[in-house]
């Protein structure tokens, strides 16, 4: 907790776009595969 206090930079950023890659990820879940994965990745 100190350390995420004391530094100047976060990460918030990163996990947002990890958050969202996960979402559209569970969305298909057994109905594509990467091709669609990796199109609604980039179209978002």
């Amino acid at each position: 907790m100190t350390a995420g206090l004391a530094r100047p930079w976060d990460s918030g950023a990163v996990e947002g776009h990890v958050n969202r890659i996960k979402m559209l990820k569970r969305q298909t879940f057994g109905r594509a595969g990467f091709r669609l994965l990796r199109k609604r990745v980039l179209l978002s």
